[in-house]
């Protein structure tokens, strides 16, 4: 029997949509809770060929909600401990493997040659990216983020809204997974709904889950889906988001992480500054043409570029740096792109 003969039954696929499949190349982005059930079920159903990203290793508190892991993974880059198994369940997909933190340049250098791009970062920083990226392309993304006991997947750009035009707003928490936790069963769910959504996208498959959202409440276990295509775009991306290959020499770098936090900041002349010193502290900056805020997640550059900018007229971007520089320059050595 093929692999895929229950697939190929079903009226929504046959052998021609499956085909199309296994044509496929799509890039992933994150190996994480929302990932590890991405990549499992989009290997499993025969996508041709998976471009995975991410920068972390396996730890043993990741594995309640990362099970395509084990104890004997940890201290493993997770691309790789991923790539061994993915390869265990399908031999006939192809997987390559880049540990690194995403930002736009290498965003913009992967996405060109992919069908569909996959969110399953859980950033609020990749996230955006991911989305200004593929609308600039034209290609389809699906993202989804969870918290506690809730969460959402949507498809988005393509054809459809992108993530700013449904969410062109600040979260209104700060708390990620690390400080308000989160249950397998949930990240699970939705990154089963985004490996659903990717199959129809990739199959073409009606009617389209871009510009789709669903919503997964797991403490009254309700779900709740909209359509959002007719949410409008912004008529600009307010603080857009660079990477650290983007500063310029010429950039007023402000860095937003205390020193318990991060130390060491990304230039020796930045200035060290808090969200509470915004709004009002232009006087204090000295005069340059971009200024660029600086933190580990977006979020607090966010906060502080909103309030900067009633008096600051010049260009603001973000950059989202996480915690240890140390530790992503010791693998920016491992990071390039794939052949075609």
């Amino acid at each position: 029997m093929s692999r895929y003969a229950r697939q190929e039954i079903l009226p929504q696929m046959g052998r021609e949509r499956q085909e199309r499949l296994r044509k496929s190349h799509i890039l992933v982005v994150g190996a994480g809770g929302l990932g590890c059930p991405v990549l499992q079920y989009l290997v499993g159903a025969g996508v041709g060929r998976i471009t995975l990203v991410d920068p972390d290793k396996v730890e043993r508190g990741n594995l309640h909600r990362q099970p395509l892991f084990t104890e004997g993974d940890i201290g493993r880059l997770k691309v790789e401990a991923a790539r061994s198994r993915l390869a265990d369940l399908n031999p006939d997909v192809e997987v390559a493997a880049i540990a690194a933190a995403l930002d736009p340049t290498l965003a913009a250098a992967l996405m060109s040659r992919v069908d569909l791009v996959l969110d399953c970062a859980d950033s609020f920083a990749v996230t955006y990216i991911l989305s200004d990226s593929c609308k600039a392309l034209g290609k389809p993304l699906v993202s989804a983020s969870a918290l506690g006991l809730s969460g959402y997947a949507g498809g988005f750009c393509g054809p459809a809204p992108s993530v700013r035009a449904l969410f062109p707003y600040l979260p209104k928490t700060t708390a990620t997974c690390a400080t308000a936790g989160v249950l397998g069963p949930l990240v699970g769910t939705l990154g089963a709904m985004e490996a659903q959504m990717a199959i129809a996208i990739l199959a073409g498959i009606e009617p389209s889950p871009l510009g789709q959202l669903v919503s997964i409440d797991m403490e009254t276990f309700g779900f709740r889906s909209f359509r959002f295509d007719k949410a409008q775009e912004p008529a600009e991306i307010p603080f857009p988001f660079i990477g650290r290959q983007e500063l310029l020499a010429t950039d007023i770098l402000v860095e937003l992480r205390p020193i318990e936090e991060t130390p060491r900041s990304l230039r020796a002349d930045a200035l060290r500054l808090s969200v509470d010193d915004f709004p009002g502290c232009s006087t204090r900056l000295p005069h340059g043409p971009r200024v660029v805020l600086c933190c580990r997640s977006g979020l607090r550059a966010w906060r502080a570029a909103e309030a900067l900018r009633p008096t600051w007229a010049g260009p603001i971007a973000l950059l989202a740096a996480g915690e240890d520089q140390d530790r992503q320059a010791a693998l920016a050595p491992s990071v390039s792109v794939p052949p075609h």
